[in-house]
This record gives structure tokens, C-alpha cells and sequence, in this order.
């Protein structure tokens, strides 16, 4: 990544939030003078790699016009180090170590339901269901899409936020499904794993077309 992004990246990550003057003025006392052009230029192609969230608008405190302000995606915040892919398969383990298999499938279970219920659903055909289920997986870094195919559909996941975690655990996969399945309504079947070597993690979804 070009440096200048990695800059303005690491600036929102500080801040929280941050305007474009924001960045500029941080990135002036780490360089030489840059215009607020340029920053909008590399926030723009930074949003179109789905690093950092479209501005939202912020009333001021003081008088004078709303500011626009930018986040982090949660892709974006994974660009970061952190110790989150340790800690999240050392708690799997002792989660598995220290309850027996109908305990953890509860907790697997509430863990998917809770993420299931923030997911506003519209409409109720299979295909406004798979957008949504998109468009939430897509917003926490897992690069979906879906195609139709063979009596129903195929939906593909090209990246997955906790690989590490997932790479010798199932639990993180099994919560990914059961949490399709309360978003989709029907249960999916996974055809193919990157953990196992496949390009993406797909699952196929009965339904009519």
C-alpha cells in the first residue's frame, strides 16, 4: 500500500474519527504540505478497497458548517497488528477444554443469534435475503457474493477476518453458518473451505430461482 495511505490509515486509527482537515494538518507535521485534494483522492480509493467508511456528517460544537468525518471498516482496523486471532482460539480452546459439546453448541448458538439480530432485514424473497447477508458480511471484512446455481444459489465468502482462528477449529465456521442460517432462513451447505485449500468458502443455498 502507498505510504501516504498507510499514513492517513493509521491517523483515523489514532483519532477515532477524523476529518479530511484532520489529516491533513497530522500528515503536515510528518511530511512536507499536502492538500486537502489529495487527501480526498486516497480516502476515496481507500473506501473503494474497503479500508475506510464513507463520511458521515458532524455538526460542530461552535459555529460554522457540518464536517464530514471518516472511520475505519472493520477491514480496515484488521490492517492493523493484534492479538485478537491468538486470544480468540486460546478462549475457543478452553471453552472446549472446560464445557462439554451441548454447552459450547449454546454458546456457538447465542453467539451467532446475537450477531443475527443487529442485521436489519428486507423483504423476504431468497434473493433480498442473500443481499443482505452480503452486504452484512461484506461490511466485516469477508469479500461475499452470490450466484445462482444448480437449484438454488452459491454463496461465496473470498476472505476470512479470523483465519488463523479457524484453521484447526471449526466453532468460528459452525457460528458463521448458524448465522447465515438466521439471516437467510434456510440452512446452507458448505462446498468448499479455505481452511482446506479452497479459493473461497461457499455455501449452497436451496431455493427457487
Amino acid at each position: 500500500m502507498q505510504a501516504t495511505r498507510r499514513q492517513i490509515l493509521a491517523i483515523i486509527k489514532e483519532r477515532g474519527t477524523a476529518t479530511v482537515e484532520d489529516i491533513v494538518s497530522d500528515l503536515e507535521t510528518q511530511r512536507d504540505s499536502i492538500t486537502a485534494v489529495t487527501v480526498r483522492h486516497h480516502l476515496s480509493k481507500l473506501q473503494e478497497d474497503g479500508l475506510v467508511t464513507p463520511p458521515e456528517m458532524r455538526h460542530r460544537s461552535t459555529p460554522g458548517r457540518p464536517q464530514h468525518v471518516y472511520n475505519l471498516t472493520e477491514q480496515g482496523i484488521s490492517y492493523f497488528p493484534n492479538n485478537y486471532q491468538s486470544m480468540t482460539v486460546n478462549l475457543i480452546k478452553q471453552i472446549q477444554r472446560n464445557l462439554p459439546d451441548a454447552q459450547v453448541n449454546v454458546i456457538i448458538e447465542g453467539v451467532a443469534d446475537s450477531m443475527a439480530s443487529e442485521v436489519p432485514l428486507s423483504g423476504s424473497s431468497m434473493r433480498e435475503r442473500l443481499d443482505t447477508a452480503v452486504d452484512y458480511l461484506n461490511t466485516h471484512g469477508y469479500d461475499a457474493h452470490w450466484e445462482v446455481q444448480g437449484g438454488g444459489y452459491i454463496l461465496h465468502t473470498s476472505n476470512c477476518p479470523y483465519h488463523d482462528a479457524a484453521h484447526d477449529n471449526d466453532v468460528l465456521c459452525r457460528i458463521d453458518i448458524r448465522l447465515m442460517t438466521r439471516i437467510l432462513g434456510a440452512v446452507p451447505r458448505m462446498t468448499s473451505h479455505i481452511a482446506e485449500g479452497g479459493e473461497t468458502c461457499s455455501y449452497f443455498i436451496p431455493g427457487e430461482r
